[in-house]
Protein backbone atom coordinates (compact mmCIF):
# COMPACT_ATOMS: atom_id res chain seq x y z
CA UNK A 1 0.00 0.00 0.00
CA UNK A 2 1.31 3.46 -0.85
CA UNK A 3 1.75 5.95 1.97
CA UNK A 4 -1.64 7.56 2.71
CA UNK A 5 -2.24 11.00 4.15
CA UNK A 6 -4.14 9.69 7.16
CA UNK A 7 -3.93 6.54 9.25
CA UNK A 8 -6.82 5.78 11.61
CA UNK A 9 -5.88 3.41 14.44
CA UNK A 10 -8.72 1.52 16.17
CA UNK A 11 -8.07 -1.09 18.90
CA UNK A 12 -10.78 -3.72 19.17
CA UNK A 13 -11.54 -5.95 22.14
CA UNK A 14 -14.84 -7.86 22.29
CA UNK A 15 -16.73 -5.31 20.17
CA UNK A 16 -18.74 -7.78 18.08
CA UNK A 17 -22.06 -6.03 18.70
CA UNK A 18 -20.83 -2.55 17.81
CA UNK A 19 -18.54 -3.19 14.84
CA UNK A 20 -21.23 -3.15 12.11
CA UNK A 21 -22.37 0.31 13.23
CA UNK A 22 -18.75 1.47 13.35
CA UNK A 23 -18.10 0.28 9.80
CA UNK A 24 -21.31 1.92 8.56
CA UNK A 25 -20.27 5.34 9.90
CA UNK A 26 -16.48 5.28 9.73
CA UNK A 27 -15.86 4.69 6.03
CA UNK A 28 -18.40 7.24 4.70
CA UNK A 29 -16.97 9.83 7.13
CA UNK A 30 -13.44 9.19 5.87
CA UNK A 31 -14.52 9.14 2.21
CA UNK A 32 -16.00 12.64 2.61
CA UNK A 33 -12.62 14.02 3.71
CA UNK A 34 -11.21 13.61 0.18
CA UNK A 35 -7.88 12.42 1.59
CA UNK A 36 -5.98 9.22 1.03
CA UNK A 37 -6.44 7.13 4.15
CA UNK A 38 -5.97 3.74 5.72
CA UNK A 39 -7.86 2.19 8.62
CA UNK A 40 -5.85 -0.11 10.88
CA UNK A 41 -7.88 -2.32 13.21
CA UNK A 42 -5.99 -4.10 15.98
CA UNK A 43 -7.78 -7.11 17.42
CA UNK A 44 -6.52 -7.31 21.00
CA UNK A 45 -7.28 -10.95 21.69
CA UNK A 46 -11.06 -10.68 21.44
CA UNK A 47 -12.97 -13.73 22.65
CA UNK A 48 -16.07 -13.05 20.57
CA UNK A 49 -16.50 -12.79 16.78
CA UNK A 50 -14.70 -9.46 16.46
CA UNK A 51 -11.78 -10.99 14.54
CA UNK A 52 -14.15 -12.62 12.03
CA UNK A 53 -16.01 -9.35 11.47
CA UNK A 54 -12.73 -7.50 10.94
CA UNK A 55 -11.68 -10.11 8.40
CA UNK A 56 -14.96 -9.67 6.52
CA UNK A 57 -14.53 -5.90 6.52
CA UNK A 58 -10.99 -6.27 5.18
CA UNK A 59 -12.32 -8.40 2.34
CA UNK A 60 -14.89 -5.69 1.50
CA UNK A 61 -12.44 -2.76 1.56
CA UNK A 62 -8.94 -4.23 1.15
CA UNK A 63 -7.66 -1.04 -0.53
CA UNK A 64 -7.96 1.04 2.66
CA UNK A 65 -8.24 -1.56 5.44
CA UNK A 66 -5.57 -3.39 7.39
CA UNK A 67 -6.16 -5.76 10.29
CA UNK A 68 -3.58 -6.70 12.91
CA UNK A 69 -4.43 -9.79 14.93
CA UNK A 70 -2.56 -9.89 18.24
CA UNK A 71 -1.72 -13.20 19.85
CA UNK A 72 -3.52 -12.44 23.12
CA UNK A 73 -4.90 -9.54 25.12
CA UNK A 74 -2.11 -7.00 25.70
CA UNK A 75 -4.23 -3.97 26.60
CA UNK A 76 -5.56 -0.96 24.74
CA UNK A 77 -2.33 1.05 24.74
CA UNK A 78 -0.17 -1.82 23.53
CA UNK A 79 -2.70 -2.45 20.75
CA UNK A 80 -2.38 1.19 19.72
CA UNK A 81 1.41 0.86 19.79
CA UNK A 82 1.07 -2.05 17.36
CA UNK A 83 -1.02 0.19 15.14
CA UNK A 84 1.55 2.99 15.32
CA UNK A 85 4.34 0.67 14.24
CA UNK A 86 2.32 -0.42 11.20
CA UNK A 87 0.89 2.99 10.26
CA UNK A 88 2.13 4.73 7.12
CA UNK A 89 0.14 7.98 7.22
CA UNK A 90 1.59 11.45 7.64
CA UNK A 91 -1.18 12.10 10.17
CA UNK A 92 -2.37 9.45 12.61
CA UNK A 93 -5.73 9.47 14.43
CA UNK A 94 -6.63 7.13 17.28
CA UNK A 95 -10.24 6.18 17.85
CA UNK A 96 -12.12 3.78 20.11
CA UNK A 97 -14.35 1.16 18.51
CA UNK A 98 -17.36 1.88 20.75
CA UNK A 99 -18.57 4.97 18.77
CA UNK A 100 -18.60 7.15 21.88
CA UNK A 101 -16.50 9.57 19.85
CA UNK A 102 -18.20 10.04 16.47
CA UNK A 103 -15.92 9.27 13.49
CA UNK A 104 -17.48 12.30 11.78
CA UNK A 105 -15.29 14.42 14.10
CA UNK A 106 -12.03 13.16 12.59
CA UNK A 107 -12.03 16.02 10.09
CA UNK A 108 -11.83 18.58 12.91
CA UNK A 109 -8.65 17.01 14.25
CA UNK A 110 -7.06 16.88 10.80
CA UNK A 111 -7.85 20.55 10.20
CA UNK A 112 -5.89 21.44 13.34
CA UNK A 113 -2.94 19.37 12.12
CA UNK A 114 -3.09 21.28 8.84
CA UNK A 115 -2.83 24.52 10.83
CA UNK A 116 0.59 23.46 12.14
CA UNK A 117 -0.23 21.78 15.46
CA UNK A 118 1.52 18.44 15.96
CA UNK A 119 -0.60 16.93 18.75
CA UNK A 120 -4.37 17.31 18.94
CA UNK A 121 -5.99 16.38 22.23
CA UNK A 122 -9.74 16.19 22.66
CA UNK A 123 -12.30 17.13 25.29
CA UNK A 124 -15.62 15.31 25.33
CA UNK A 125 -18.49 17.74 24.90
CA UNK A 126 -21.68 16.90 26.85
CA UNK A 127 -20.13 13.73 28.17
CA UNK A 128 -22.58 10.82 28.29
CA UNK A 129 -20.85 8.68 30.94
CA UNK A 130 -22.29 7.90 34.35
CA UNK A 131 -22.01 10.41 37.21
CA UNK A 132 -19.33 8.49 39.12
CA UNK A 133 -17.15 8.05 36.00
CA UNK A 134 -17.24 11.79 35.32
CA UNK A 135 -16.36 12.62 38.94
CA UNK A 136 -13.60 9.99 39.09
CA UNK A 137 -12.15 11.22 35.81
CA UNK A 138 -12.18 14.84 37.01
CA UNK A 139 -10.45 13.89 40.27
CA UNK A 140 -7.78 11.87 38.44
CA UNK A 141 -7.18 14.75 36.02
CA UNK A 142 -6.74 17.17 38.93
CA UNK A 143 -4.28 14.86 40.68
CA UNK A 144 -2.28 14.09 37.52
CA UNK A 145 -1.82 17.75 36.59
CA UNK A 146 -0.32 18.46 39.99
CA UNK A 147 2.05 15.51 39.96
CA UNK A 148 3.17 15.45 36.32
CA UNK A 149 3.76 18.12 33.71
CA UNK A 150 1.26 16.51 31.38
CA UNK A 151 -1.67 18.87 30.70
CA UNK A 152 -4.72 17.00 29.44
CA UNK A 153 -8.17 18.30 30.23
CA UNK A 154 -9.76 14.94 29.39
CA UNK A 155 -7.28 12.08 29.64
CA UNK A 156 -9.96 9.43 29.13
CA UNK A 157 -10.80 10.47 25.56
CA UNK A 158 -8.77 8.37 23.12
CA UNK A 159 -9.81 10.35 20.03
CA UNK A 160 -6.54 12.17 19.31
CA UNK A 161 -4.39 13.08 16.33
CA UNK A 162 -0.62 13.01 15.95
CA UNK A 163 1.83 14.31 13.41
CA UNK A 164 4.21 11.79 11.83
CA UNK A 165 7.17 13.11 13.84
CA UNK A 166 5.35 12.37 17.11
CA UNK A 167 4.53 8.83 15.97
CA UNK A 168 8.16 8.18 15.01
CA UNK A 169 9.29 9.41 18.44
CA UNK A 170 6.76 7.17 20.21
CA UNK A 171 7.87 4.18 18.14
CA UNK A 172 11.48 4.78 19.15
CA UNK A 173 10.51 4.81 22.81
CA UNK A 174 11.13 1.40 24.36
CA UNK A 175 9.05 1.76 27.51
CA UNK A 176 7.22 -1.44 28.32
CA UNK A 177 4.22 0.26 29.94
CA UNK A 178 3.19 3.71 28.83
CA UNK A 179 0.18 6.00 28.54
CA UNK A 180 0.20 6.97 24.88
CA UNK A 181 -1.62 10.35 25.00
CA UNK A 182 0.71 11.55 27.75
CA UNK A 183 3.79 10.26 25.93
CA UNK A 184 2.67 12.03 22.76
CA UNK A 185 2.16 15.25 24.71
CA UNK A 186 5.70 15.14 26.10
CA UNK A 187 7.11 14.85 22.56
CA UNK A 188 4.87 17.55 21.10
CA UNK A 189 6.23 20.95 20.15
CA UNK A 190 2.89 22.65 19.47
CA UNK A 191 -0.02 20.81 21.15
CA UNK A 192 -3.64 21.93 21.29
CA UNK A 193 -6.97 20.62 22.59
CA UNK A 194 -10.36 20.84 20.90
CA UNK A 195 -13.88 19.78 21.85
CA UNK A 196 -15.39 16.73 20.18
CA UNK A 197 -18.79 15.13 20.42
CA UNK A 198 -19.56 12.29 22.78
CA UNK A 199 -22.27 9.64 22.55
CA UNK A 200 -23.41 6.66 24.55
CA UNK A 201 -21.87 3.34 23.61
CA UNK A 202 -23.47 1.89 20.50
CA UNK A 203 -23.35 -1.59 22.03
CA UNK A 204 -21.49 -3.64 24.61
CA UNK A 205 -20.04 -2.37 27.87
CA UNK A 206 -16.99 -0.43 29.00
CA UNK A 207 -13.76 -2.43 29.37
CA UNK A 208 -12.45 -0.07 32.09
CA UNK A 209 -13.50 -1.00 35.62
CA UNK A 210 -12.74 1.21 38.61
CA UNK A 211 -9.70 -0.92 39.39
CA UNK A 212 -8.34 -0.55 35.84
CA UNK A 213 -8.86 3.21 35.98
CA UNK A 214 -6.88 3.38 39.24
CA UNK A 215 -4.14 1.16 37.78
CA UNK A 216 -3.99 3.32 34.66
CA UNK A 217 -3.46 6.46 36.71
CA UNK A 218 -0.80 4.79 38.86
CA UNK A 219 1.04 3.86 35.66
CA UNK A 220 0.62 7.39 34.33
CA UNK A 221 1.99 9.10 37.43
CA UNK A 222 4.90 6.70 37.99
CA UNK A 223 5.85 6.82 34.30
CA UNK A 224 6.02 10.60 33.96
CA UNK A 225 7.06 11.90 37.37
CA UNK A 226 9.13 11.00 40.43
CA UNK A 227 7.18 13.55 42.48
CA UNK A 228 5.17 10.90 44.39
CA UNK A 229 8.41 9.54 45.84
CA UNK A 230 9.63 13.05 46.63
CA UNK A 231 6.33 13.95 48.30
CA UNK A 232 6.43 10.77 50.36
CA UNK A 233 10.02 11.51 51.43
CA UNK A 234 9.05 15.02 52.55
CA UNK A 235 5.99 13.68 54.34
CA UNK A 236 8.12 11.04 56.06
CA UNK A 237 10.54 13.71 57.25
CA UNK A 238 7.67 15.78 58.66
CA UNK A 239 6.22 12.74 60.47
CA UNK A 240 9.67 11.94 61.89
CA UNK A 241 10.08 15.47 63.25
CA UNK A 242 6.60 15.45 64.78
CA UNK A 243 7.20 11.99 66.28
CA UNK A 244 10.47 13.17 67.84
CA UNK A 245 8.75 16.24 69.32
CA UNK A 246 5.94 14.08 70.66
CA UNK A 247 8.48 11.70 72.24
CA UNK A 248 10.20 14.64 73.97
CA UNK A 249 6.79 15.83 75.19
CA UNK A 250 6.00 12.39 76.64
CA UNK A 251 9.38 12.22 78.41
CA UNK A 252 8.91 15.65 79.99
CA UNK A 253 5.36 14.75 80.99
CA UNK A 254 6.60 11.51 82.61
CA UNK A 255 9.16 13.45 84.66
CA UNK A 256 6.66 16.07 85.78
CA UNK A 257 3.37 14.14 86.11
CA UNK A 258 4.66 10.59 86.45
CA UNK A 259 3.78 7.38 84.58
CA UNK A 260 0.19 6.91 83.51
CA UNK A 261 -1.66 4.60 81.12
CA UNK A 262 -4.52 6.83 80.08
CA UNK A 263 -2.82 7.76 76.79
CA UNK A 264 -2.14 4.15 75.74
CA UNK A 265 -4.82 4.03 73.06
CA UNK A 266 -3.67 7.37 71.68
CA UNK A 267 -0.21 5.89 71.28
CA UNK A 268 -1.73 2.86 69.55
CA UNK A 269 -3.60 5.15 67.16
CA UNK A 270 -0.42 7.06 66.37
CA UNK A 271 1.46 3.80 65.90
CA UNK A 272 -1.16 2.40 63.51
CA UNK A 273 -1.14 5.68 61.57
CA UNK A 274 2.63 5.52 61.15
CA UNK A 275 2.47 1.86 60.13
CA UNK A 276 -0.15 2.75 57.50
CA UNK A 277 2.07 5.51 56.14
CA UNK A 278 5.02 3.11 55.99
CA UNK A 279 2.98 0.47 54.13
CA UNK A 280 1.76 3.07 51.65
CA UNK A 281 5.36 4.15 51.05
CA UNK A 282 6.45 0.56 50.49
CA UNK A 283 3.64 0.12 47.97
CA UNK A 284 4.56 3.36 46.19
CA UNK A 285 8.20 2.32 46.02
CA UNK A 286 7.04 -1.04 44.70
CA UNK A 287 5.30 0.69 41.79
CA UNK A 288 8.58 2.19 40.66
CA UNK A 289 10.53 -1.02 41.28
CA UNK A 290 7.87 -2.92 39.33
CA UNK A 291 8.33 -0.60 36.34
CA UNK A 292 12.09 -1.22 36.46
CA UNK A 293 11.44 -4.98 36.67
CA UNK A 294 9.16 -4.88 33.63
CA UNK A 295 11.71 -2.83 31.70
CA UNK A 296 14.82 -4.90 32.37
CA UNK A 297 13.14 -8.14 31.33
CA UNK A 298 12.89 -6.68 27.80
CA UNK A 299 9.98 -8.91 26.86
CA UNK A 300 8.06 -7.96 23.70
CA UNK A 301 5.22 -5.55 24.38
CA UNK A 302 2.88 -7.57 22.17
CA UNK A 303 2.93 -10.52 19.77
CA UNK A 304 1.37 -10.31 16.31
CA UNK A 305 -0.43 -13.42 15.13
CA UNK A 306 -1.22 -12.20 11.62
CA UNK A 307 -1.60 -9.05 9.55
CA UNK A 308 -4.31 -8.76 6.90
CA UNK A 309 -3.31 -6.27 4.23
CA UNK A 310 -3.37 -5.88 0.50
CA UNK A 311 -0.07 -6.97 -1.01
CA UNK A 312 1.66 -4.96 -3.71
CA UNK A 313 2.14 -6.61 -7.07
Amino acid sequence: MSAPQVSVIIPVYNEEEGLPALFARLYPALDRLNRDYEVIFINDGSRDRSAALLREQFQQRPDVTRVILLNGNFGQHMAIMAGFEHANGNHVVTLDADLQNPPEEIGKLLEKLDEGYDYIGSIRRLRQDSWWRRKASRAMNWLRERITRVKMTDQGCMMRAYDRAIIDAINRSREVNTFIPALGYTFARNPVEIEVGHEERAAGESKYSLYKLIRLNFDLMTAFSSMPLQMFSLFGMAISVLSALFFVFLMIRRLIVGPEAHGLFTLFAILFFLIGIALFGIGLLGEYVGRIYEQVRRRPRYLVQAVLEQTQE
